[in-house]
């Protein structure tokens, strides 16, 4: 056993521990305030940043936009990793968090693209990337300081709170908007007052700088560098250590790939879901998602202890048999109670399209076809479509949508009418475009089914820093943890709200982006059972020994 995985040789004293503790986890949840900020206020961000006469090219390059930042998360992992194992983890994590305090401010600092042109979006997409660099470095620093603090009974408990944090700066940035929403008319938020939660990431870097300067360094990494055990160049040590290709590869994708799409499913895909398709009044979405973020928060702790008994496979196996059975249910139920109007109507009367042409490209600022036009306003309005491939290829039948048993020829509409006279067919169909305010009873159904979406989120999660501590050695652990983490969490989980979004346009069914969470957990979950650790937890040591 090297000096560096032995230093631990007392259980810290309860002060010591929630120190450690608070410090790291307050940091971890201001730094996922500032990233997540960003996809709470998706829809406002577009119409600054990325206008578009096309509503859903204008979503997919505010995801574009977000997944730009998730993009940069390896590279960052791959520069902190590098630090934090040479330097140490304390000073890593410290410079990851003021550099995305400043990023995040400068966010709401951008002149909107009506005043600059094109230079504000390209502003935005450069902030993201500090801010992707920075989170890249974030976890594995948090998650580290705590596993080297806490003794090894007690290691998945103690980690599960920078789990619990991740849902904490997605919940803080839920509180800051209606506290904004609340406190500025909706039209003056709407021009600017969506900028102050931006900036008040300034407050919460001070508070998070304050806290984390009072910690001293990992014991672990105090008693390598006193040993001159450290390793020269973490990076090519990651990927050279005998075994370590493996536990990248299980991490990556046995781990990582499980965990973040299912999180991105349950808390992302859950607010645009809701508020998109279903069309539920924003304030009422945002209060439900605080709600079910706040109670899930405990479930990652609870998972997290629970694995110190039962180890670190079972909780991730059972969370995603679990996804692979519920997601699509749970959908559903939530689609039924939010918005049951437009279930009934889309059976009722189901929707046709006939044209020439008929292809729809979600990222074409002005579609190629009469019929491309007709799929970009119905993907606007959330109603799901079916092409009518059967249909003539000329003549007035070639270029119709069917409502129900009705048809209408949408041959002669223009640019200036068309949205409308397609609203109003569907309207006299029984279809409705106002805003849902869900009757009490179905907005507790929706946060319970939110609850079991947050219950499979920490099955995923909650034993994970643990277990990605101990699959590595402590000499080259920053590195080779961060590096698979954020290459998943980055490409998998951070392209999922652009990916399924996009599945969604293609194919005119709201649910249909599900299909791309379901095929990564289900590849995750055959490596999850072929490569994680069986049995109780033990140090990397004991396990490779």
């Amino acid at each position: 056993m090297s000096a560096g995985e032995g230093a631990l040789q007392r259980e810290p004293t309860e002060k010591e521990i929630r120190l450690v503790i608070a410090a790291s986890s307050a940091g971890t949840i201001f730094e996922w305030y500032d990233f997540f900020i960003y996809g709470t206020l998706a829809g406002l961000i577009g119409a600054a940043f990325f206008p578009s006469d096309n509503e859903t090219l204008q979503v997919l390059l505010v995801w574009a936009g977000f997944a730009v930042g998730f993009g940069f998360r390896p590279l960052g992992a791959i520069l902190f990793g590098f630090l934090g194992d040479r330097l140490g983890r304390k000073y890593t994590f410290l410079v990851t968090v003021t550099l995305m305090g400043i990023a995040t401010a400068g966010v709401g600092l951008i002149p909107s693209a009506a005043s600059i042109g094109i230079a504000a979006p390209i502003i935005v997409i450069g902030l993201r990337i500090l801010q992707g660099l920075a989170l890249g470095g974030e976890y594995g620093g948090a998650a580290i300081y705590v596993a080297e603090h806490a003794p090894p009974e007690k290691r998945g408990f103690y980690t599960s709170f920078i789990q619990a944090s991740v849902v904490g700066g997605f919940v803080l940035s839920i509180i800051v908007v209606l506290a904004c929403r609340a406190l500025i008319p909706a039209e003056d938020f709407a021009a600017w007052g969506w900028r102050i939660p931006f900036l008040l990431s300034i407050i919460l870097l001070g508070i998070s700088l304050w806290m984390r300067l009072k910690l001293s360094e990992s014991p672990v990494f105090q008693a390598m560098k006193e040993a001159g055990e450290t390793s020269a160049n973490p990076f090519k040590e990651s990927m050279t250590y005998p075994g370590n290709p493996k536990r990248i590869f299980v991490a990556l994708f046995g781990i990582t790939g499980i965990l973040t799409t299912i999180w991105y499913t349950a808390f992302f895909s859950g607010l645009s879901f809701l508020r998109g398709p279903m069309r539920v009044e924003e304030g009422i979405v945002e209060w439900m998602l605080l709600i079910a973020g706040t109670i899930s928060m405990a479930f990652y702790i609870m998972v997290g202890k629970w694995s110190d008994r039962v180890g670190r496979k079972k909780p991730i196996i059972i969370g995603a048999i679990a996804s692979l059975v519920l997601l699509f249910p749970v959908f559903w139920g939530m689609g039924a109670l939010a918005n049951p109007g437009l279930s009934a109507s889309a059976k009722a009367a189901p929707v046709t399209v006939s044209g020439l042409e008929c292809d729809y490209d979600p990222f074409a600022e002005v579609q190629a076809s009469a019929c491309g036009r007709v799929l970009q306003d119905l993907t606007a309005l959330g109603v799901p479509y079916t092409i009518d491939t059967g249909a003539p290829a000329t003549g007035e039948a070639a270029a119709e949508i069917g409502v129900g048993e009705t048809r209408h020829s949408y041959a002669a509409l223009g640019d200036a009418d068309r949205r409308a006279t397609i609203q109003g067919w569907l309207e006299k169909s029984g279809y409705s475009f106002e805003r849902q305010s869900p009757p009490m009873s179905s907005i507790l159904g929706t946060i319970g089914l939110l609850l079991v979406c947050g219950m499979l989120s920490a099955l995923t999660y909650g034993s994970v820093a643990a277990l990605l501590c101990e699959m590595f050695p402590a000499r080259i652990r920053y590195s080779s943890m961060s590096i698979p983490y954020h290459i998943g969490a980055g490409y998998l989980g951070g392209f999922l709200p652009l990916i399924a979004g996009y599945i969604v346009a293609m194919t005119g069914d709201v649910y249909s982006g599900l299909w791309y969470t379901i095929a990564i957990v289900a590849f995750g979950l055959v490596v999850a059972w072929w490569g994680i650790p069986d049995g109780p937890p033990k140090d990397f040591e004991e396990a490779n020994g």
